[in-house]
């Protein structure tokens, strides 16, 4: 009879002991996953502070590139005028208009390729400017024959560029080039009006308008000349 009851208070002190492990391991688990979504939060918070400091250094930029962009080659030559009044006010538009649309022109770019965008579309403005005074003679012969070579068209052609402000800045290079008007774009497809074949041929055939300005924006789908010639230069500094 005592050994009976030995052995159930044996076995009772067992469970009582498994009971009170189980609850420990329980509680060290609980207190371990706490501390894991703990240190998950902090990592999160952490990332959240590096991502909108990150994403405030880009508003900046984009900022400062647009209103650069707004103010040095458009308002000043534009207006003509350099006294305080006029440049005050400059200031203001510019700053205004590159507030509110700073992130059409640059969207996520880092400092090195804003550099690199913003000195590649000045250079890529005497190229336009060539081209326009290229198109222009070609509509002053067309005018002037005697015949009047003009078969106005409207031509549609599919477009690699990707970003907003590359199929803007091309569709407004193709409206200043005399001879052709940027009717519309829609799901990455152009609609243009050509005053004849031969304007009409140069966009759907050749391409170099819409290849610069993709180099001008660093449009992934595009290899330009330019690009190789850059890489090599890397290369061999590297080297």
């Amino acid at each position: 009879m005592e050994v009976t009851v030995l052995i159930q208070a044996t076995d009772e002190a067992f469970k009582i002991i498994d009971e009170a492990r189980n609850r420990a391991l329980d509680v060290l688990n609980t207190s371990v996953k706490f501390t894991a979504e703990a240190k998950l939060l902090e990592e999160r918070k952490i990332q959240s502070i590096f991502k909108g400091a990150e994403r405030t250094k880009s508003e900046v930029l984009s900022f400062l590139a647009t209103f650069a962009l707004l103010f040095f080659p458009f308002w000043m030559p534009l207006s003509g005028y350099f006294d305080v009044f006029h440049l005050s006010i400059g200031v203001g538009c510019c700053a205004l208009v590159a507030y509110i649309s700073h992130d059409l022109l640059f969207v996520n770019v880092r400092l090195g390729d804003m550099r690199t965008i913003v000195k590649r579309f000045f250079a890529y403005i005497p190229w336009l400017i060539y081209q326009i005074y290229l198109a222009n003679i070609h509509v002053l012969k067309i005018v002037l024959g005697p015949k009047m070579p003009i078969n106005p068209q409207i031509i549609r052609f599919k477009t690699k560029l990707q970003t907003d402000i590359s199929l803007v800045t091309f569709a407004n290079s193709i409206t200043l080039t005399p001879g052709t008007i940027t009717i519309d774009i829609k799901d990455g497809e152009y609609y243009v009006h050509a005053i004849d074949e031969a304007v009409a041929y140069d966009l759907l055939y050749g391409g170099e308008m819409e290849d610069r300005v993709a180099h001008v924006f660093m449009e992934a789908e595009h290899v330009y000349v330019q690009d190789v010639l850059d890489v090599a230069r890397i290369y061999g500094a590297l080297r």
